[in-house]
């Protein structure tokens, strides 16, 4: 999306008034940490409710508030706590941390978007979850982290995306760095979940062809993402997303798959389970 104009005139104070209630929104419950993009979407919910449709439908909407509109209003409003959308990626170094390859871990999460890393790891997720956070330049996984991962019964490597033909792929790459003795799951997004969740998905993305996505996902989801459609994670609310995260690191009640899961056989669990707060 480039800045510019909303499709809809929406004067300084309405906008900047929709800012601190989606920011309120977006800290609940419990002041959660979150980015300005989440608060981009938030916002975008607050002023253009179009998410309040039928839960039996399942459709994606726009995102009309312009992305300029949003980050002057933020600038007028610095005493709101939100993290940067631009995380520098810091180089890994060895240190303290190889000692605890000595140990098993059951669960390992890599996450697409550094901003949204660094959001769970604010709300310490890593630490109620048990479960290490990497980012993509984190690849190819050490192989001490592979070995610790081998060592625990059953261990699951999830990999959290956008809705996008990027993502997906980098599913595939977690999986195959992971090697055939370790299981990799897809946490989502995909398509199912955006509509599931009438999420804002960006549109005019770069096109692929369909044949270029995984023939595990349905027609109607490859066709989707090859109209250049995308819905980022940072659509979904941060509470929501935490949750989901939570729960399925720590193990959401299911019994792993006797193999790595395709993303088409990844279980609807997590964004399409989780009650609405």
């Amino acid at each position: 999306m480039t800045s510019g104009r909303s499709p809809i005139p929406i004067p300084d104070r309405l906008l900047d008034h929709a800012v601190r209630r989606a920011a309120d929104r977006c800290a609940q419950p419990g002041q959660l940490a979150f980015t300005a993009r989440q608060l981009y979407y938030e916002t975008d919910r607050t002023l253009f409710p179009l998410h309040h449709g039928p839960h039996r439908l399942r459709y994606t909407t726009r995102p009309l508030l312009s992305p300029g509109r949003f980050a002057g209003a933020l600038a007028r409003q610095p005493q709101l706590p939100v993290l940067p959308d631009v995380v520098e990626p810091r180089p890994h170094r060895p240190g303290p941390e190889g000692d605890l390859y000595d140990y098993a871990f059951l669960r390992l999460l890599v996450c697409q978007d550094p901003a949204i890393a660094a959001m769970l790891l604010a709300n310490r997720i890593h630490l109620e979850g048990a479960c290490p956070i990497l980012t993509p330049e984190r690849l190819p996984l050490d192989a001490r982290l592979l070995a610790a991962l081998e060592r625990a019964d059953g261990a699951v490597v999830h990999v959290l995306h956008d809705a996008s033909p990027v993502g997906l792929r980098l599913f595939s790459r977690v999986r195959e760095h992971a090697g055939p003795r370790l299981r990799v799951r897809t946490m989502g997004l995909l398509p199912r979940h955006a509509a599931a969740l009438h999420l804002a998905a960006l549109v005019g993305q770069p096109r692929c062809e369909a044949d270029e996505l995984p023939s595990e996902l349905p027609a109607a989801e490859r066709a989707w993402l090859a109209r250049g459609r995308v819905a980022e994670l940072a659509a979904v609310r941060p509470a929501r997303l935490l949750r989901t995260v939570l729960r399925t690191v720590r193990g959401g009640g299911f019994a792993p798959p006797a193999r790595p899961a395709a993303p088409t056989r990844a279980r609807d669990t997590g964004f399409l389970t989780w009650p609405t707060p």
